[in-house]
């Protein structure tokens, strides 16, 4: 492993600390993205690969339907793949921006309960990040986040498409 494989992989172990620590998080969410906190996401496992967050379904997050609203199941299905977006951009330098360009949703079964949404391509970030960082030119990626309801059962699927480039010095 290359010098900056290890510092990215240390970055990487610094931020999924914050990202793991309950006050640190909670507070995080509710300075930049309130809606998150207000909505009660919350991450429930992660590492450098892999990433589930949940959306609660409550009177915040429903719909006139009585199910998960989209955009609360688009927020979670985004946070999932941003987390580790997050994670691959983190201190690093030269810095890196990340932007979502792009999402499309597909929805399968009505959101009545909690839902998870599970990113597994945090090694294609990573890939991605390094593209963008070697080359010093813009790249994209279109990752998929898939949500689940306490039964195991798909209730939706996002993909996400997130550029990644050096930031300017200007």
């Amino acid at each position: 492993m290359n010098t900056t494989s290890n510092a990215a992989t240390k970055n990487s172990a610094a931020f999924f600390s914050l990202i793991n620590h309950p006050i640190k998080f909670r507070l995080f969410l509710l300075q930049k993205l309130p809606a998150a906190y207000f909505s009660g996401l919350k991450v429930k496992d992660v590492n450098e690969n892999f990433c589930s967050v949940s959306v609660p379904y409550k009177w915040f997050t429903r719909n006139p339907f009585l199910s998960t609203y989209f955009a609360c199941l688009s927020m979670a299905a985004e946070m999932s793949t941003g987390i580790l977006a997050m994670a691959h951009v983190y201190k690093r330098l030269p810095k890196t921006s990340m932007l979502v360009i792009a999402i499309e949703g597909k929805f399968y079964k009505k959101a009545i309960g909690k839902t998870t949404f599970v990113c597994q391509e945090g090694s294609f970030i990573q890939q991605a990040v390094e593209k963008a960082i070697a080359l010093n030119e813009p790249e994209t990626i279109r990752v998929l986040s898939s949500g689940y309801n306490d039964s195991k059962e798909l209730v939706a699927e996002f993909w996400v498409t997130w550029s990644f480039k050096i930031k300017s010095t200007v």
